[in-house]
């Protein structure tokens, strides 16, 4: 079982498998929200749908926390870009920049 979890002081989202960090999304805290800048899965853990399970799991989190997302990973953008449902996470100001323009 995969949980992911906001760790403050890492500036980063984990997902554990089994206690064990299978892969992780640093950010960057902003006034009204958050930078996402990298996501990473360990290679042991590739190809197993973690990678999507820690996006819908730390965009779940910020729209809990009322938090804007800039998704600069080019993971997590892709990922809005599948799942035009996480789009009114991105300020509308910046849509156009991650290639949401047209979406939500």
């Amino acid at each position: 079982m995969a949980d992911v979890i906001d760790v403050p002081d890492a500036k980063r989202f984990e997902i554990r498998v089994d206690g064990e960090v299978a892969g992780f999304v640093t950010y960057r805290q902003m006034p009204d929200g958050l930078a996402m800048v990298h996501t990473e899965i360990a290679p042991r853990f590739e190809g197993q749908g973690l990678g999507s399970e820690l996006a819908e799991g730390a965009l779940g989190a910020a729209r809990d926390a009322g938090a804007a997302v800039l998704p600069y990973c080019p993971f997590l953008r892709s990922y809005v870009q599948r799942h035009p449902e996480w789009v009114p996470l991105v300020p509308q100001a910046h849509r156009e920049e991650f290639g949401l323009a047209d979406a939500g």
